[in-house]
């Protein structure tokens, strides 16, 4: 049985030792740069830990766990140029540090690197295990547009929204520990569940952090605090406040969230007024509670022992910030 501190150290390990010294370079280097700048690698390690609830052969699931955490950078490459984001993970973005064409191309590299990792997965399992990645690689892209979608719409419902960071954010963390509960032998039954465990977590996750982006502490979060605001984005916040105003002060607020004609910290703070009032920062930590509770739920019907659940509900407590 694994730890979570050992999972993490095989991950970096595998990582630093992806055969990245082709040519030519400009391809090469930025897929280099990405993968060196660090970050949870959550993804990898979830896929390692659902395995290792069914085996202690995790080594096996080692190529999968890598070909989700290279797709994963590949997507963050590609919504770095849609974005035309300056910074990631504290690091000057790809497309900045060479140009947009070397970043589109190292990104279709990634994507190839990724397949030829997973077809590396026990043949007998290999048709299961790619139909799940091919499921998440789309629904991620599905999930990308309905967001550039929303920057046209002066509001979103609920439902949408949530349909949105499911398959932008939770889809992928589902996909990695269904794939490391296949390759580790798990039963279907289970397979759905650490499928839902992953669901669960994922939306729990996107929901703090678009609440952590107005009401978290800009040095802990390390994002300035309000860019979602600044940037328009319609997030939870934004859904629960507008429902409850009512007439013309609902008119206001929407068209306030939209705007972009006055000043950011300006703008930040009256959309906050607006937060207040509707006391959203309450109702926001009682969905991510929600969602916490059934991630909880799903792990305690996995037919594993307690002690390699333990992993599992490490992360998920790293993730979200709550105790069991």
């Amino acid at each position: 049985m694994y730890t979570l501190e050992s999972i993490n150290q095989k991950v970096d390990s595998a990582i630093k030792q992806l055969d990245l010294n082709g040519e030519p370079r400009n391809l090469y280097e930025p897929i280099v740069y990405i993968m060196g700048m660090g970050g949870k690698r959550i993804r990898p390690a979830l896929v390692l830990a659902a395995c290792n609830l069914y085996s202690d052969d995790i080594d096996r699931a080692l190529p999968a766990a890598l070909a989700v955490e290279v797709f994963h950078n590949f997507t963050l490459v590609h919504d770095d140029i849609m974005d035309n984001a300056d910074m990631r993970r504290g690091t000057v973005t790809i497309h900045k540090k060479w140009n947009p064409n070397i970043a589109i191309l190292s990104g279709d590299a990634m994507t190839v690197l990724a397949y030829n990792l997973l077809v590396k997965v026990d043949r007998t399992i290999l048709p299961e295990v790619v139909e799940i990645f091919n499921s998440f690689a789309m629904g991620i892209c599905e999930g990308q547009q309905m967001d550039m979608d929303f920057e046209s719409k002066n509001m979103v419902s609920r439902n949408e929204h949530l349909k949105m960071i499911e398959l932008k954010t939770s889809i992928l963390l589902k996909g990695a520990l269904q794939i490391g509960a296949v390759i580790g032998g798990a039963g279907k039954d289970d397979v759905e569940l650490i499928g839902e465990f992953g669901r669960s977590m994922g939306l729990a996750f996107q929901l703090q952090d678009d609440l952590l982006d107005c009401y978290g502490d800009s040095s802990t979060f390390g994002k300035r605090i309000g860019g979602d605001i600044v940037a328009a984005k319609k997030t939870m916040l934004t859904i629960i406040t507008a429902e409850k105003l009512n007439g013309t002060e609902r008119n206001q607020f929407i068209e306030l969230y939209n705007s972009n004609s006055l000043p950011d910290e300006v703008k930040i703070s009256k959309v906050m007024d607006f937060y207040n009032k509707s006391e959203v920062q309450k109702e926001m930590v009682s969905i991510i509670d929600t969602y916490f509770d059934k991630a909880t739920q799903a792990i305690n019907q996995l037919k594993a022992s307690e002690t390699r659940k333990d992993v599992l509900n490490q992360i998920l407590t790293k993730l979200i910030g709550r105790k069991n």
